[in-house]
């Protein structure tokens, strides 16, 4: 069993077992379905807007080379500098290369997901420079020395005495239950840090081809911050984040906020051009950004999963998710989580380890009826379960589905299994066969029938 699919069962056997915290996520996500459903009925027709939502993506992603070297061309002639980065290392080497060319002393950083993917935090504590996250949510995660609990919500699992004890232990507040004091906590410690961080790294929601400028979505104005206050602006972004043009934003931006967060519109919406020309008061004086594969052309490169690289990260898919609403973020055990995570994970980081993510799942569809751009996600996990049973090797797999396909196919074996089985099932559930007392541990199945349906029908016949 791999490492990851071992941290996997530990805690999602934890956090299943934690009924307060579970309801306590569902009682929070209560709130983000009431809000969603209300802005959704405002949209004229909500199915048609996910149809162009979606178009938008697959022209961009399906013409990708073309749409990135029109970008990479506007972004460079608005005095912009690209990288390309093949992987995490390559991504890592290429952003501490330009913080020490910076000669920072220290590093801001605004919400992004794709520095989680490739740990940039710890290469830059490693490399001896200060970075903290100015998102409130990921600031609260830095402190407690954990990932981000949902790539939306980083910390939606705690409730507010958790962040005033650990306010109070780490910057010496007083205890307080106030969202609203210790959001001001936050931005009192934060707002000294923009002033003297050398350098500010931000993501990126949407490349736009047309115009050459980076697209940041926010509710707290963290990200402007970052990347107007410091001298350098660095930004890191997935290649599949290139739209076509600046009209897309008119229906990817509201679709974000309401299927992300059950809002009609996120408060700060920005689009980044360049550092700031001569002149110009505001702005960093050198503007990077760092384009990132990380097996991303892979993907690219199988059309059955391929609109899987439309994603807009709204998490949208995890917020409906039984199985999320059950275990937690934190059980996924990487960067992205729910159903979107356990889809593209196996592509960015490996089938043969984390194909295991992929079971995860009911198969409800709930998460590909949610998706703002219509992302066939139960149906690409079940691909996922079929490539891993190709490619992964399972002895018990392999001879007792082989044994079932052939017995299946016989029906006087297969009426002689099921007197067996019939017989046997007692026993059989309190030996170690593998697979099946772990699955009767949380399931209790109605008492064996004495006759087969088969039987049954016969006599039935017969009176």
């Amino acid at each position: 069993m791999s490492d990851s699919k071992s941290i996997f069962i530990k805690e999602s056997t934890l956090t299943t077992a934690d009924g307060e915290q579970r309801q306590f996520i569902r009682t929070a996500l209560g709130g983000y379905y009431k809000n969603r459903d209300l802005y959704k009925a405002r949209y004229r027709d909500w199915e048609l807007a996910r149809d162009a939502a979606s178009l938008a993506k697959w022209s961009a992603v399906n013409n990708l080379a073309e749409v990135l070297e029109k970008f990479v061309a506007k972004f460079e002639s608005n005095g912009g500098k690209v990288h390309w980065a093949r992987d995490a290392a390559e991504a890592r080497e290429i952003i501490l290369d330009l913080v020490a060319k910076a000669n920072a002393k220290a590093v801001i950083k605004s919400k992004c997901m794709t520095t989680e993917e490739i740990h940039l935090n710890d290469a830059l504590e490693k490399a001896g420079y200060g970075v903290v996250e100015s998102d409130l949510g990921e600031f609260i995660q830095q402190l407690r020395g954990e990932a981000p609990y949902h790539f939306v919500f980083p910390c939606m699992h705690l409730k507010r005495e958790a962040i005033s004890e650990l306010f109070t232990k780490h910057l010496g507040t007083a205890p307080t239950d106030s969202p609203e004091e210790l959001t001001m906590i936050a931005r009192r410690h934060l707002r000294k840090l923009y002033i003297t961080a050398d350098v500010g790294i931000t993501g990126a929601n949407f490349l736009v081809a047309d115009t050459g400028q980076i697209s940041i979505t926010e509710n707290e104005g963290n990200a402007r911050l970052t990347a107007a206050m410091p001298r350098v602006h660095i930004a890191l972004s997935g290649i599949e984040k290139v739209i076509n043009s600046i009209d897309d934003l008119s229906v990817l931006l509201p679709m974000l906020a309401t299927a992300g967060a059950g809002q009609p519109m996120t408060c700060y919406n920005t689009l980044y051009a360049g550092p700031k020309k001569p002149g110009e008061l505001d702005g960093p004086e050198e503007f990077h950004l760092v384009l990132l594969d990380n097996a991303r052309t892979q993907l690219l490169a199988d059309p059955e999963q391929r609109d899987a690289l439309h994603c807009i990260r709204c998490g949208a898919c995890l917020n409906v998710c039984p199985i999320f609403k059950n275990i937690g973020g934190h059980a996924y055990g990487t960067t992205y989580q729910g159903p979107i995570g356990s889809v593209i994970t196996p592509h960015l980081r490996g089938l043969k380890d984390w194909n295991h993510l992929s079971g995860a799942s009911s198969l409800c569809g709930a998460c590909t009826d949610a998706c703002p751009v219509r992302i066939d996600l139960h149906h690409h996990l079940l691909q996922n379960r079929r490539n891993a049973a190709k490619v992964v090797p399972n002895l018990f797999d392999r001879v007792f589905h082989g044994t079932f396909n052939f017995v299946i196919q016989r029906p006087a074996l297969f009426s002689l299994g099921g007197k067996l089985f019939r017989k046997t099932f007692g026993l059989l559930k309190h030996l170690p066969v593998p697979y099946l007392g772990t699955w009767l541990k949380s399931r209790d199945l109605p008492a064996i029938p004495q006759k087969s349906f088969r039987e049954v029908w016969k006599d039935s016949k017969n009176v």
